[in-house]
């Protein structure tokens, strides 16, 4: 993710925001990895696609973390994935995550705001 591209549909993420934008999308409801992805595509018009060597080490840490947790079922497709959903945990670090990139945002717009 830190690979500079100019192609519309890609785009670059901080750091721990991809945490964030998992995190959201489990939130909305229990779904497997490969659907995590897709889900983050469609949302952002296209503009955000999320790698699996990016999103699979991801779903690990915030598993890890105790943010998520998993378990086998199986898919819309008829195979076993695996299911990620939002622990207590989980929720409370996505709060503060987007009160922490609320605050981020309004920073830097009144950075780009500011007249010389």
């Amino acid at each position: 993710m830190s690979r500079h591209t100019s192609t519309p549909h890609e785009a670059e993420l901080l750091q721990g925001t991809l945490d964030m934008l998992i995190l959201k999308i489990v939130a909305l409801g229990p779904i497997h990895g490969y659907g995590i992805a897709q889900r983050i595509q469609r949302i952002s018009n296209e503009a955000l696609q999320i790698r699996q060597g990016s999103l699979y080490p991801a779903l690990y840490r915030l598993e890890s973390h105790g943010w998520l947790k998993a378990e086998w079922k199986i898919s819309e497709g008829g195979r076993e994935a695996k299911y990620y959903s939002l622990t207590r945990v989980g929720q409370q670090r996505l709060k503060a995550e987007t009160q922490s990139w609320d605050r981020l945002c309004s920073a830097i717009s009144l950075v780009l705001q500011a007249a010389e």
